[in-house]
């Protein structure tokens, strides 16, 4: 694997030379103006998503230079070394393979494949986890005693089941419920358990080590509680979605389903992680799932730079970033289903790309990852979008909208579709007004994502094209986009602190903190 840092390159040289010329100024409605074909040109397929690029701040002459960018960065070598099975995890020393649980069986594959070689017995035990977990599925499926499926997990372990479970709410299995319970605040948790009851619940216990503080709090709590109610059989309610096979036991749980270090949380949702999901929409739906987020990886793997969805987007967000300097990126679906897909990708690329310091743990002199945030169309309309439009910051939004809806009351998608294409339309054209409170300046970039319906296809291939998104922007940023040690400080000290809450010891504690804590107490 061959790298190097974006800012090293000569392309990125001529970018800011580009910027400084032409970027800066552009105007899309001039563009437009300028180039009839402009919509084909920055619009393109990819499996199950067509992209509307063209109301973006770009031209011919700087997509040449992205792409460049992305060549001279060696992007293509590190997405190679990572289908490749490498350890491009190298803060961790770990390969990053995500990707392989929704690869098919060796049996399936192309021979000529020989990256795949290199990692055909990780393969071999993600089919024989997977036929596990789909089986186990099937039979809470079946079980008409379970009503109620909780999972406890906190980070990826409840944003990618929960989000995905949403999504495909008009897939879901009707006479099953299922709960999410990530927060260590108890409050999160009392409300479920007001809902279940003992005889019909089913907990999923999600977590890696088994040792998350605050999923190891609520799975004791809830095993408390279910006690307390009666319940004797945690065997046949209890389940565990981790490695620690002996913890699990010993809290009572005999069926665990596993799965790799080369799997992070934020890109676990196709492990057993997504078992909620694989119980709401059955076996051949999750499978399906899979199968779309695949089509999506060799898209990224095989697709020519310039006609790689990912790796334009990807380049996208390294022009905004350190060029247009725009801070964040509004995420907008035009689906309530998907109200907690925003949340899904504040994670996937904040948690990976929050960085400030390159793998070689050398600070960066230029910012990495944006603020990404954002709620369902079409109330976002009547909240933020106020300042999307007549705000002092130029905010990016990517819009999702689907072609067919699942629901048949007539006229609301239509409204909906008109919503959607008119914001975009209406950030893009603006409206001049001489006393300035009706002025909308217009020119603000957006990127349109049209999927024809909301299936576990594509709601596959849009996950996983997102993941790659930020793959493409971390590699050109020369980081380490699999590991998040930022999240270990906090829990780290928060050990103390609840040591220190129940004794009341504030010694060479800061004063803030030190006050807090005696105000807690008194």
């Amino acid at each position: 694997m061959n790298t190097t840092r974006c800012d090293r390159t000569p392309a990125w040289g001529a970018l800011q030379a580009q910027f400084d010329a032409a970027g800066r100024t552009f105007d899309v409605r001039e563009a437009f103006a300028a180039d009839p074909k402009r919509f084909a040109a920055f619009s393109q397929s990819a499996p199950h998503i067509f992209a509307d690029l063209s109301k973006n701040r770009i031209d011919a002459a700087t997509q040449t230079l992205l792409l460049d960018l992305a060549r001279q960065s060696g992007l293509e070598s590190h997405r190679d070394a990572m289908f490749a099975g490498e350890k491009i995890n190298t803060t961790e020393d770990r390969q990053v393979m995500h990707w392989l649980l929704r690869n098919p069986p060796l049996a399936l594959m192309d021979k000529a494949r020989a990256d795949i070689n290199n990692v055909a017995s990780s393969l071999t035990e993600v089919h024989a986890t997977l036929a596990a977990m789909l089986a186990f599925a099937e039979h809470v499926r079946t079980d008409a005693a379970i009503t109620d499926v909780v999972n406890i997990g906190i980070g990826g372990s409840d944003l990618g089941p929960q989000m995905a479970v949403l999504a495909l709410d008009e897939y879901v299995l009707p006479g099953k419920r299922f709960h999410f319970v990530s927060n260590i605040d108890g409050h999160e948790l009392a409300a479920v358990l007001k809902k279940i009851k003992v005889e019909s619940t089913l907990f999923l216990i999600a977590s890696k080590t088994f040792t998350t503080i605050e999923t190891m709090t609520n799975a004791h709590s809830a095993k408390a509680w279910f006690e307390a109610q009666g319940g004797t059989d945690i065997a046949r309610h209890f389940a565990a979605l981790t490695t620690n096979v002996a913890a699990a036991n010993a809290f009572g749980i005999s069926t665990t389903f596993g799965f790799w270090d080369w799997v992070g949380g934020r890109y676990s949702v196709w492990s057993a992680i997504g078992l909620p999901l694989a119980i709401a929409i059955g076996s051949q739906g999750f499978r399906q799932f899979l199968a779309g987020a695949h089509d999506m990886d060799e898209h990224f793997r095989t697709a020519p730079l310039a006609q790689n969805l990912p790796v334009r987007l990807g380049l996208l967000d390294v022009w905004y970033r350190n060029f247009h300097g725009f801070t964040s990126r509004n995420v907008a679906p035009y689906h309530s289903a998907l109200k907690r897909y925003p949340a899904y990708l504040q994670q996937l690329e904040m948690e990976s790309n929050g960085k400030r310091v390159d793998a070689s743990g050398a600070a960066l002199p230029y910012a990495t990852s944006p603020v990404v945030w954002g709620e369902p169309g079409t109330n976002g309309q009547h909240a933020y979008f106020q300042m999307l439009h007549q705000g002092t910051d130029v905010v990016p939004v990517e819009f999702v909208a689907l072609k067919t809806p699942r629901h048949t009351l007539p006229g609301h998608h239509t409204l909906l579709l008109a919503n959607v294409l008119a914001q975009a339309q209406a950030l893009m054209l603006g409206k001049a007004d001489a006393g300035g409170h009706k002025d909308f300046s217009g020119n603000r970039p957006s990127t349109f994502l049209l999927l024809d319906e909301l299936s576990p296809a594509t709601l596959g291939a849009l996950i996983a094209l997102q993941e790659h998104r930020v793959f493409v922007s971390g590699s050109l940023w020369g980081i380490n986009s699999f590991d998040q040690w930022g999240v270990e400080l906090g829990k780290v000290l928060a050990k103390d602190v609840e040591q220190r809450l129940i004794s009341g010891n504030t010694d060479a504690l800061d004063g803030s903190t030190a006050g807090l804590l005696a105000r807690l107490r008194a």
